[in-house]
């Protein structure tokens, strides 16, 4: 499928312990170069408990996120050089996919303030105030997966 000019785009499910060279290269740019994270927070120990997804264009990596175990998705990147393309949407949408196939009826995330609207396009709801996460302002958002029953 052809996104924004990207003919070779290709979204696939990374394995932690063959791809974190790929991944953390991705993540370390986004989040500890550009937004200043701090390593350790970066780095929380769900990585090999989550399953992972590549974004690559031409072979070479250029995005990524996660779904962790508790339906939680997050560490969604995508290189500055790439934004705006629709990669990040392929990628959410993937990732909502690997939720439901892994049997959550809702699945969740920590949006950066200024992404909520990115999230809310794709269905997510924002839930609760705003909070501070690696010196970062947060909504947590979700979206239901299960059908809606009618009574």
């Amino acid at each position: 499928m052809s996104v924004a000019g990207l003919e070779s785009l290709e979204i696939r499910e990374a394995c932690w312990p063959k791809d974190e060279p790929l991944l953390r290269r991705i993540r370390t740019e986004v989040f500890v170069r550009e937004q200043e994270v701090p390593e350790d927070l970066e780095w929380d120990g769900l990585d090999a408990s989550s399953r992972h997804l590549l974004a690559l264009v031409d072979r070479e990596p250029v995005g990524t996120g996660r779904l962790a175990q508790s339906g939680k998705i997050g560490r969604m990147a995508v290189l500055s050089t790439y934004r705006g393309r629709g990669i990040g949407d392929r990628l959410l949408a993937e990732l909502v996919q690997l939720a439901v196939a892994s049997g959550h009826q809702r699945t969740y995330l920590h949006a950066q303030v200024h992404a909520t609207g990115f999230y809310a396009r794709q269905g997510f709801r924002a839930e609760g105030d705003e909070f501070m996460e690696a010196g970062i302002a947060h909504r947590q958002m979700y979206l239901d997966l299960a059908p809606k029953v009618e009574r």
